[in-house]
C-alpha cells in the first residue's frame, strides 16, 4: 500500500500575531485529487506553501511523501514536488524557448545551461509538451505565449521531473474563457489518467474546478470549513459559510457553477 502522499496535524501558520492558518489537519492519499477553494485572504496560498515544504508552520507537524518537517532534507523534499504558482512564471526568463522551460523542470532550473541534459530528456520534454496540447509552441519563446499557453507549457515542466505530487496555485488566474477551457481539459486528463500522482489545485471558482476532482477542502479565515469526498464537502452550505454571502450551487455532469442567492 502506497504511503499518504501529503499529511498535516495542527498546522498553523502566525505572521506578525495574525494566524494565515490555523489548526488544520489534512491528509492527501494516492490517486486523490483535490480542490482548494475559498476567499481572498483565506490562507490557500500559505496552505500549498507549506504542502510544498516551501514554508516551516509555526505550529504542527507536516509529513510530505514519507518525510517528516525537521528530520528530513527538506530541500530534497522539494524537489520532489511539483509546484505551479505565479511566482514560479515570474522567475523564468521570457527569451527561453518553450522546449527550454520544459526540459528545465527535470531539476527545477531556471536556465538550460545549469545542468546536462540528454537527448532522452529533450524527447521527454516534446511528448510532454505534446501531452499537455502545446508541441507546436515548442521553439516560441516563453515571453511572447499567452497566458494560457504558458499555463500548459509550466504544466509540462512540472511533469518532467516525475513528481510525487502536483501542487497547483491558481493555475487559471487571467486566462480567457477559451484558454480556461482548454487547460480544464488537459488537467481533466492528467487527474483521469491513475498514473498521475495526487494532485492539489486552488482556485476561488468552482468553475474552474477540472472534472475527475475526487476531493474539496473548503477555507475561510485561515481555518478548513469543510473538507472531504468533493460530492459531500462542496456545498451551497459549506460555501455560504467560507464566503459569508448567500451561495446557490449547482452541478452539471461533472462541472459546478455557483451564484449569489437570489
Amino acid at each position: 500500500m502506497e504511503a499518504t502522499a501529503l499529511r498535516l496535524d495542527g498546522v498553523s501558520v502566525v505572521r506578525d500575531g495574525a494566524a494565515l492558518l490555523a489548526d488544520v489537519d489534512w491528509r492527501v492519499d494516492p490517486g486523490d485529487r483535490w480542490v482548494v477553494i475559498g476567499p481572498n485572504g483565506s490562507g490557500k496560498t500559505t496552505l500549498l506553501q507549506v504542502a510544498g515544504a516551501r514554508l516551516h508552520p509555526s505550529r504542527g507537524s507536516v509529513e510530505i511523501l514519507g518525510e517528516r518537517l525537521g528530520a528530513s532534507d527538506w530541500r530534497a523534499v522539494r524537489a520532489r514536488v511539483g509546484f505551479v504558482s505565479g511566482s514560479v512564471v515570474r522567475s523564468l526568463r521570457p527569451s527561453l524557448a518553450a522546449r527550454d522551460i520544459v526540459v528545465t523542470g527535470k531539476y527545477g532550473a531556471l536556465e538550460p545551461w545549469w545542468h546536462t541534459y540528454t537527448e532522452a530528456d529533450r524527447a521527454r520534454a516534446a511528448k510532454l509538451l505534446e501531452l499537455t496540447g502545446v508541441a507546436p509552441l515548442a521553439e516560441r519563446t516563453f515571453g511572447v505565449l499567452s497566458e494560457g499557453e504558458r499555463q500548459q507549457v509550466l504544466l509540462a515542466r512540472l511533469l518532467m521531473a516525475d513528481p510525487g505530487l502536483l501542487l497547483l496555485d491558481e493555475p487559471f488566474a487571467g486566462l480567457d474563457l477559451g484558454a480556461r477551457e482548454r487547460l480544464l481539459d488537459r488537467l481533466s486528463a492528467l487527474a483521469t489518467d491513475p498514473a498521475t500522482p495526487p494532485i492539489v489545485l486552488v482556485t476561488h471558482h468552482v468553475e474552474e474546478i477540472p472534472p475527475g476532482t475526487t476531493h474539496a477542502l473548503v477555507l475561510s479565515g485561515g481555518r478548513v470549513v469543510a473538507q472531504g469526498a468533493i460530492e459531500e464537502t462542496l456545498t451551497a452550505a459549506s460555501l455560504s459559510a467560507a464566503f459569508d454571502f448567500p451561495i446557490d450551487l449547482a452541478r452539471d455532469g461533472e462541472r459546478w457553477r455557483a451564484r449569489a442567492r437570489p
